[in-house]
């Protein structure tokens, strides 16, 4: 019986077409690094889950391409990162998305990101939000979300 609790703790999804196989995690919505938002305002001012879509494809274009941080991104797994950051924001936007990925700690480990290198895509985030079209107030309140996942995302 302990074993199927341990076993069921530590556990993947396959590996989808094209991403790099992760070492098993306990999958949570928990790693996801927030509760997410009540009710569906937020998903509705992000224009729902295709708003998601395009907001994080925006974002991860935007900052591979950006001299400030597009080095960190460099050999990462760029498939698996757009999905995973699709699932957070749409678990954390109350948009019925089961988070997948490993919390923030694991998820940031030797990455090296710095306060400054969060900030610079910070800037890249509400630059995509505000192409998207979502309120000022409401990119705040998702910001407010996301920050307190700083002391797990700069590791230096």
């Amino acid at each position: 019986m302990l074993f199927l609790a341990l076993l069921a703790l530590l556990q993947t999804a396959p590996t989808p077409p094209g991403e790099d196989p992760v070492a098993p995690h306990a999958m949570s919505d928990a790693n996801a690094g927030g509760r997410p938002f009540k009710g569906v305002a937020m998903l509705e001012a992000f224009n729902g889950v295709a708003g998601i879509d395009r907001i994080v494809d925006d974002l991860v274009t935007t900052s591979q391409a950006d001299a400030r941080i597009g080095d960190i991104f460099k050999g990462q797994d760029m498939i698996r990162l757009r999905r995973t950051l699709k699932e957070q924001f749409c678990a954390l936007l109350n948009g019925g998305c089961r988070y997948t990925g490993r919390d923030m700690a694991t998820a940031h480990k030797n990455l090296g990101i710095q306060a400054k290198d969060l900030n610079a895509l910070v800037e890249n985030l509400q630059a995509a939000m505000r192409r998207e079209g979502v309120p000022f107030p409401v990119q705040n309140a998702f910001l407010g979300k996301l920050a307190v996942m700083k002391p797990d995302v700069v590791t230096r």
